[in-house]
C-alpha cells in the first residue's frame, strides 16, 4: 500500500465535499504538493497543510473555469448589436432642440434653490454618484441626498403646471 502524507486525507475530504471526483481531487492533491515542494526550495513554509488547502482550492477553481466552454464562447457582434445597439441610432434635430429646451427650463427652475443645490443635481445627473459628490464637495452623504431632493421638489412643484412632463423626466 502506497503510503499518502498526513494531509491527505483531509484535503481529500475537502475537494470531495465541493463536488470534485476522487480522481481529480487526487490530482489537484498531487498539483498542489509538487507547488509546495517547489515553493519549498526558496522559502520556508510554517503551515503545510494551510498551504496546500489554499492551493487545492485555488487550483479547483481554476480547474472549474477550464472546464465550463460557455464562459468563454464567442458571440458574434451582430447578435449582440440587435439586442442592445453599441451605436445609438442618430438622434433628429427636433429631439436635440427638445432635449435643450427642457435642460433650459430645469435650469430655470432650479434658479429657485441655492447654486450648491443646483451644482450637486447637475453633477448627478452628470452621472457623478453621491459618493465622488460628497468626496468632492467635502460634505456628508446624507446633504447630498437632501440637496438632490430639494432640486427634485422644486421641478415637480413648478413641473406640475406644466403639460410635457418636464418633472417627471428630470427626476429620472
Amino acid at each position: 500500500m502506497v503510503s499518502r502524507p498526513a494531509h491527505f486525507e483531509r484535503l481529500l475530504k475537502f475537494l470531495r465535499r465541493k463536488g470534485r471526483s476522487l480522481e481529480d481531487a487526487e490530482d489537484l492533491i498531487q498539483e498542489a504538493m509538487l507547488r509546495l515542494h517547489v515553493y519549498c526550495q526558496e522559502a520556508s513554509v510554517a503551515n503545510e497543510e494551510a498551504f496546500l488547502r489554499h492551493a487545492v482550492h485555488n487550483l479547483s477553481i481554476d480547474q472549474h473555469r477550464r472546464d465550463r466552454p460557455d464562459l468563454r464562447r464567442e458571440v458574434p457582434i451582430e447578435d449582440f448589436n440587435t439586442h442592445s445597439p453599441l451605436i445609438a441610432p442618430e438622434s433628429l434635430p427636433e429631439d436635440t432642440v427638445e432635449a435643450q429646451q427642457r435642460l433650459s427650463h430645469i435650469r430655470a427652475l432650479l434658479d429657485a434653490v441655492s447654486l450648491r443645490t443646483r451644482e450637486i443635481y447637475f453633477a448627478h445627473r452628470g452621472g457623478y454618484s453621491y459618493a465622488e459628490i460628497a468626496a468632492h464637495m467635502g460634505i456628508s452623504h446624507i446633504t447630498i441626498k437632501r440637496h438632490i431632493a430639494r432640486a427634485l421638489v422644486a421641478i415637480m412643484e413648478h413641473g406640475e403646471s406644466d403639460d410635457d412632463g418636464i418633472a417627471q423626466r428630470a427626476a429620472e
